[in-house]
């Protein structure tokens, strides 16, 4: 189903507002957010979750796993926050978040990165991790396609 609207997008801003419209309720979670990668940096362009989170906000690649995430080009399932080396902890300590699935956004490689997030500790299935996967796939289908146009 979120893959059809998917296909419907004319420009990027599209795409990004599909994720904070969609998957947050098609991956049950408690936020979404979308980073695009700028340069050297995580761009926080999007969210849509049950409190404020880092929208707006830019962090260098390597100091956050939405980076690690674009940088490794692999998803990120984290079941606990605080017991990951990889996540800045003072930066989740005023936030709900508890656990997240980080994973990158791909055209001719990762460009950005859809984040799901959970504000109690889950142990993620693989059909938890297929499920961010996927919306990360349909974006970046999408924003090839939009940029080609």
């Amino acid at each position: 189903e979120a893959g059809r609207h998917f296909d419907a997008a004319k420009i990027q801003d599209d795409v990004i507002a599909l994720v904070r419209n969609v998957a947050r309720e098609a991956l049950g979670a408690d936020g979404v957010t979308f980073v695009l990668r700028d340069g050297d940096f995580c761009h926080y362009v999007e969210e849509d979750a049950i409190g404020p989170l880092w929208k707006g906000k830019k962090y260098p690649l390597g100091n956050c796993i939405s980076g690690w995430a674009m940088l490794n080009n692999q998803t990120a399932a984290i079941s606990d926050i605080y017991m990951d080396k990889r996540i800045p902890h003072d930066a989740y300590r005023p936030t709900f978040v508890r656990s997240r699935v980080m994973a990158p956004v791909r055209v001719d490689g990762p460009v950005a990165a859809i984040g799901a997030y959970w504000r109690q500790r889950r142990r993620f299935t693989p059909e938890d991790i297929k499920a961010v996967e996927m919306m990360a796939e349909f974006a970046g289908n999408a924003l090839r396609r939009v940029r080609a146009a």
